[in-house]
């Protein structure tokens, strides 16, 4: 395989020459170049990625970072993400923080040391300064970091209370709402949507944090559903959540919706496999991973940021686990 010094020796020019006209970083005189193309050419050479990103401190790999793989979300959610680079010619590395604040901060850390372009973060940090471990551009997505670093996420209070009010027009009248985990921004909009929701009304209503996975999800609720046998609708945070407590609730011979009812919060593809299909307030998964990988790579290219807050509105999706909605 050919290297930099066989191109620049066929040339009969310095290798440092031949960097400069790989990386178009200062001037080749015209004779060097065409020199070099043909050298080039005839060598059949081709630049290494890395040589090149040590040399010019960036690279064209963008690193993505989300908290748990085995939610659906993110896998969702990365997809977008990888399309879009790809569209732009830009690969994309991920990283898999599990929840996990060191690894996350490892992944971090690591990702920088790599000279990779930018980084999307979907943090689990979300007090931390990262601009001051992170000297590149980055973009938070769907959990906002800090006001100053471009953000893209869904405007989670407004489907919190799309959700909430639809259990209530189908007759829902002991209403829980299972949260996700408490230091997270977004489960807080949620449970905020949920609270606005009931806000004027007389019935029963209760919270009980959840994390957004299915078989937790599922033994927390059927442990809940026992001691508290009147509630009939559920707001869960996630979808993985919601399916989880659809399992709890075929454990305990409930019939779906007649006995409860369960709506979901995020739009994964499972949510219309599962039985019955989960009701649900369904997210702009793509829309979110295509907006923050094209915020990044503006930023990347030097470009001017017209808007460094995005907010998506979700949207209802009605399948079989909410009965319909009564027009009385």
């Amino acid at each position: 395989m050919a290297t930099i010094s066989d191109v620049a020796k066929l040339a009969n020019v310095s290798v440092a020459t031949v960097s400069r006209y790989l990386n178009d970083s200062g001037y080749v005189g015209t004779k060097s170049r065409e020199s070099i193309e043909l050298a080039i050419k005839e060598l059949n050479y081709s630049p290494s990625e890395v040589a090149r990103s040590l040399s010019t401190k960036q690279s064209d790999i963008i690193g993505l970072i989300i908290p748990d793989i085995k939610n659906p979300f993110f896998p969702e959610l990365a997809r977008a993400v990888e399309d879009t680079a790809f569209e732009y010619g830009y690969t994309v590395i991920l990283c898999n923080s599990d929840e996990n604040a060191e690894k996350e901060k490892h992944y971090l850390q690591k990702l920088t040391k790599k000279y990779v372009a930018g980084i999307i973060l979907t943090s689990i940090i979300e007090q931390e300064n990262h601009r001051q471990s992170v000297n590149l551009p980055i973009v938070a997505l769907d959990r906002p970091i800090q006001s100053e670093i471009p953000t893209v996420t869904t405007n989670n209070q407004k489907g919190a209370r799309l959700a909430t009010e639809y259990l209530l027009q189908c007759g829902a009248t002991n209403l829980l709402c299972m949260s996700g985990p408490k230091n997270m921004t977004s489960s807080q909009a949620r449970v905020e949507g949920f609270k606005s929701a009931i806000n004027d009304k007389e019935m029963e209503w209760q919270i009980i944090e959840s994390p957004y996975d299915f078989e937790m999800a599922e033994k927390i609720l059927y442990d809940y559903l026992k001691e508290n046998p009147a509630i009939d609708g559920i707001f869960a945070c996630s979808d993985a959540s919601a399916i989880g407590a659809l399992k709890a609730a075929h454990r305990l011979h409930l019939r779906i919706p007649e006995d409860i009812q369960i709506v979901g919060f995020d739009g994964i593809q499972i949510g219309n496999v599962v039985s019955p299909g989960l009701t649900t307030v369904a997210q702009n998964i793509y829309l979110l991973g295509q907006t923050a990988t094209r915020l990044l790579i503006k930023q990347i290219e030097g470009k001017n940021l017209t808007e460094t807050s995005v907010c998506i509105d979700p949207e209802l999706i009605i399948r079989e686990t909410t009965r319909k909605e009564r027009t009385e």
